[in-house]
């Protein structure tokens, strides 16, 4: 195959169909870059887990003599120290737990009002009104209810709360934002195949003439479609890089400048480069490839003489 011919066939097919080209690139672009930015939420997400999973506490709340008031729970009295050793004494046995600290009133006081200051429920507050905890890190924080089973309803346990918990109602939340930022992907990447399908058609009608001839002079039925199917080839490759330039920046000014959410979200473990280079390669692999596939099948349609 004489590769001066098919280079200047692409030349000549993009050109007469630029502003369907342009429509072809623009499509992969957007496509592949919610397809690069759901694949790095995954991760995000992932990362995040990690991060926080391995912090997360659950807390044992103990009765206080407010609660002997008001909280069925704790409807037998406040906690008694024989209670509180026999409870650290049975956390201290469960093989799920790895370590137990303990939180008086005091210390439950000052946190509270370290976090919550300026609420004006911090004013009338008073130490006595906090409760006695014992915050527990778990081996694996899959293993909360074990927890959970062998305190609930205890005497002299007001609560047992889970942190995981509210971390899970976030990362639901995240990863419902990545299924809707794939379903957005999957619609761009029909309308890209679509346009492609066209864009191939419209070529090949267009060059109907050609390409008959090249059919009566003996040229066989690749090297026929070869300058078609690279046209798409070319034009998937131009939007692919688009996309990766697009996660680049966005990476650049999201996280690390700009909006530097890196600086003014400390508590996030934000993904690394790493993460984002690594999915590079793929998105122009798909860019090359899917373009390609989808001029090859539409050609055995529309391209017979």
């Amino acid at each position: 195959m004489r590769a001066q011919f098919v280079l200047s066939e692409i030349g000549v097919g993009l050109r007469r169909n630029l502003t369907m080209t342009f429509a072809v690139v623009v499509s992969v672009a957007l496509s592949l870059a919610l397809f690069g930015g759901s694949l790095l939420m995954s991760d995000q997400v992932t990362t995040m887990k990690g991060y926080w999973y391995d912090k997360v506490n659950v807390s044992v709340f103990l009765c206080n003599k407010s609660d002997a008031e008001s909280d069925p729970n704790c409807a037998k009295g406040a906690v008694t120290e024989d209670q509180k050793k026999e409870i650290l004494g049975d956390l201290d046995k469960m093989s799920v737990v790895e370590k137990v600290t303990y939180e008086s009133q005091d210390e439950a006081y000052k946190h509270y009002k370290e976090q919550f200051g300026d609420s004006p429920l911090a004013a009338s507050l008073t130490p006595d009104q906090l409760q006695e905890s014992y915050r527990i890190k778990l081996k694996d924080p899959e293993k909360y209810q074990v927890v959970a089973t062998a305190f609930n309803g205890r005497d002299g346990v007001q609560s047992v709360q889970d942190q995981k918990g509210i971390l899970d109602n976030l990362f639901k939340l995240l990863n419902g934002m990545n299924w809707a930022a794939r379903a957005v992907m999957a619609l761009m990447l029909v309308v890209a195949l679509m346009l492609i399908v066209n864009t191939v058609r419209v070529s090949a009608f267009s060059r109907r003439r050609e390409t008959g001839i090249m059919r009566l002079v003996g040229a066989s039925g690749f090297y026929i479609q070869a300058p078609f199917i690279m046209e798409a080839a070319v034009a998937g490759l131009i939007g692919g890089t688009v996309a990766c330039a697009f996660l680049v920046i966005a990476r650049y000014f999201l996280i690390d400048h700009g909006l530097a959410l890196a600086d003014q979200l400390t508590l996030v473990n934000f993904i690394g480069w790493d993460a984002v280079l690594t999915k590079l390669p793929l998105i122009l692999a798909t860019s090359l490839l899917m373009p390609a596939l989808a001029a090859f099948f539409a050609l055995r349609k529309y391209l017979k003489v």
